[in-house]
């Protein structure tokens, strides 16, 4: 359960502010949409490997 501490007077935008960024960092909504769909091993590992040759292409133009 996310917990966010409002001081008082303090905005109520503000502590919705706190308290969209914190529930973010915790990742709930990418692992139900990760868990939406059933994903091979092999499709994850295959997606991975493409997304780190992408990664190094950039990493690679950057330094010329």
């Amino acid at each position: 359960m996310i917990i966010v501490p409002i001081k008082e007077g303090e905005n109520i935008e503000r502590a919705l502010k706190k308290f969209k960024r914190k529930f973010e960092k915790t990742g709930t909504i990418r692992e139900l949409r990760s868990r939406k769909n059933f994903e091979k091993p092999s499709v994850k590992k295959r997606m991975a490997l493409q997304k780190a040759i992408y990664v190094q292409h950039l990493q690679l133009q950057d330094e010329q």
